[in-house]
């Protein structure tokens, strides 16, 4: 029987990769779909909100029909018009629907068809009035309460068709006291898409009209505790016979990554893969030890992944918070920390920077040394340059 892996790549699946246990966090999110709220999960790149949706949807089984669709998988074409959008979803969201263990319901299997055939038979004039009043037919007819999740959805909210998509739900949200309505609707992204202006051309900005102020706040914490990574750790131990103390490796870890899922899983994954294999170590057992996991953390600090390079590049998108974080590291300035100001928020939605005691605190020590790391060579060739 092959043995589960550390997985830093697309979504974990729990048969596979060794995972913490987010049967809490799903129970919380579980609640806030009984109050029938509709939320955005915005979290960091690599947060694990893919593996919690998906997460998801098995965990509601039982009492609810849950649709996951990812915004990713429709191509920049699907959102020229509301036209195209509308039989595009209608399809995806068929397709999706029927993934659920469906009870056999002649009435939700009416629905379903007209559907179908209203963006098939009415194709150029189904748009997304005709199809939210068909969700509606469906939403009536479904035996049991359905609750709608939308992963990726930032890669189609810069675009009028996503926001007229917004002010749909919107809509459904606010009469549902008298017209059939999803349970629950679930947008996942690093962007709040109460902060979707951030994301529209200054000439585009008159088509903001928050049309997401409907949504709860999601206060869920989905970084990993130290007691959450120890237990990981300790099935870990237990598949390959090692007898390190996963306590105390459990608190280097989170020392290094406060929690961030990516960095956890990583710094595991390089320790069981790389650093077992280094000449010095030459064994998992030799591995799991503080010299090893000090080589696992070189070793991240020296890679290229997609993280670090999103790290990066949000630093030449937005001068102000280039500049905002290299004068915390290398001034030792103090920001007071304020949701209110773009630079903080932009920061904070990213993943980069915490609240610590009311100031402007970068995220956790792996962030911090690749970023010392990154100003101190960007100096260095400035210098070689002149």
């Amino acid at each position: 029987m092959m043995r589960k892996t550390f997985n830093t790549t697309a979504v974990c699946i729990p048969g596979e990769h060794y995972m913490v246990d987010i049967s809490g966090r799903l129970q919380k999110i579980k609640e806030m779909i009984a109050a029938k709220k509709y939320f955005t999960i915005n979290r960091a790149r690599q947060y694990g909100k893919t593996t919690t949706l998906q997460a998801l949807f098995g965990y509601l089984q039982s009492e609810y029909y849950t649709v996951l669709l990812d915004f990713q998988t429709f191509d920049a074409s699907k959102f020229k018009d509301g036209n195209i959008f509308s039989i595009a979803f209608a399809g995806s969201f068929l397709h999706a629907l029927k993934r659920n263990r469906l009870s056999e319901n002649t009435a939700l299997e009416k629905a379903c068809a007209d559907l179908k055939n209203a963006a098939v038979i009415s194709n150029s004039i189904f748009s997304l009035k005709e199809l939210f009043e068909c969700l509606r037919d469906i939403c009536a007819a479904s035996d049991k309460p359905i609750v709608l999740m939308i992963d990726e959805v930032d890669s189609a909210s810069n675009n009028q068709v996503f926001l007229d998509f917004l002010a749909q739900l919107r809509a459904q949200y606010i009469e549902r006291a008298w017209q059939p309505a999803f349970q629950s609707v679930i947008l996942a992204g690093v962007y709040d898409i109460k902060n979707l202006k951030q994301k529209l051309r200054a000439d585009e900005e008159h088509k903001y009209n928050s049309p997401w102020n409907i949504a709860a706040d999601f206060t869920i914490d989905m970084s990993f505790s130290q007691v959450e990574i120890a237990a990981m750790l300790n099935e870990y131990a237990k598949d390959y016979g090692l007898a390190f103390d996963t306590k105390v490796f459990a608190g280097w870890i989170y020392d290094y990554t406060a929690g961030y899922p990516f960095l956890v899983s990583r710094l595991c994954q390089l320790l069981d893969e790389k650093v077992c294999l280094m000449p010095e170590y030459a064994s998992k057992k030799a591995a799991w030890t503080k010299d090893g996991f000090n080589a696992a953390v070189r070793l991240l600090l020296q890679e290229k992944n997609t993280l670090f390079e999103s790290l990066i590049g949000k630093l030449h998108a937005y001068p102000k918070l280039n500049r905002m974080l290299k004068a915390v590291l290398f001034s030792g300035n103090m920001y007071p920390y304020s949701a209110d100001e773009a630079a903080i928020d932009m920061a904070t939605m990213f993943g980069f920077i915490k609240n610590k005691d009311g100031y402007v605190a970068i995220a956790n020590r792996i962030f911090e040394t690749r970023l010392y790391n990154y100003y101190l060579a960007e100096d260095e060739l400035q210098k070689a340059v002149v």
